[in-house]
């Protein structure tokens, strides 16, 4: 690994891997389609509302999202390394999760609290999932660059999952405030609410 990123465009670059993000929306009413009720967005619910501090850690969040893409395309994969196939073990964990995110907020009625399969584990196992994928392509790469900005991606995240756990204590009231007190927010880590 090093800390010099090497710029070069290329067919076997990281953004192989992260071709999946930009797809993410067509993807999940795939799944939809297939599994559920066609209804996920109507699911997933509306626009948040965010405190001033988290809307700003939002706008941050996305930024580093498009540099974290954007350098991926000048990043190449370490092709027959172990980095990469330890790395591309961790980028296929964190996509088969994020499938099964999507499968379970597809299955989930209507009008509901996302807390069955994944969820069960995870209060926000999509989140996860993604940081999981991009640790994948960051140790694929080879790149200290690549996996600081996902660290600081899934950090600048927590400001989201607040306002998300917020408006879902507002909307489902004591059945959420019990999800909040049996299930981590993050998989491995104490429960927090």
């Amino acid at each position: 690994m090093s800390w010099l990123p090497v710029f070069k465009i290329g067919l076997w670059n990281a953004w192989i891997l992260m071709l999946y993000v930009p797809l993410l929306s067509p993807i999940m009413r795939v799944v939809d389609k297939a599994v559920g009720t066609s209804e996920i967005y109507k699911k997933m619910g509306g626009d948040v509302p965010y405190q001033k501090a988290e809307k700003k850690a939002y706008v941050i969040y996305t930024i580093v999202q498009f540099a974290l893409l954007a350098y991926s395309i000048f990043l190449p994969l370490k092709l027959g390394t172990l980095w990469f196939y330890a790395g591309i073990a961790i980028y296929l964990v964190g996509l088969v999760m994020l499938l099964i995110t999507f499968v379970n907020i597809a299955a989930m009625p209507l009008g509901k609290p996302f807390t069955q399969g994944i969820y069960r584990y995870s209060r926000h196992p999509g989140y996860l999932s993604l940081f999981i994928t991009f640790v994948g392509v960051g140790v694929a790469s080879a790149s200290w660059v690549f996996l600081l900005l996902s660290v600081v991606s899934i950090i600048l995240q927590s400001s989201s999952v607040v306002a998300e756990e917020r408006t879902c204590l507002e909307i489902f009231g004591g059945e959420y405030q019990e999800y909040l007190e049996r299930t981590p927010r993050w998989i491995g880590i104490p429960k927090s609410s």
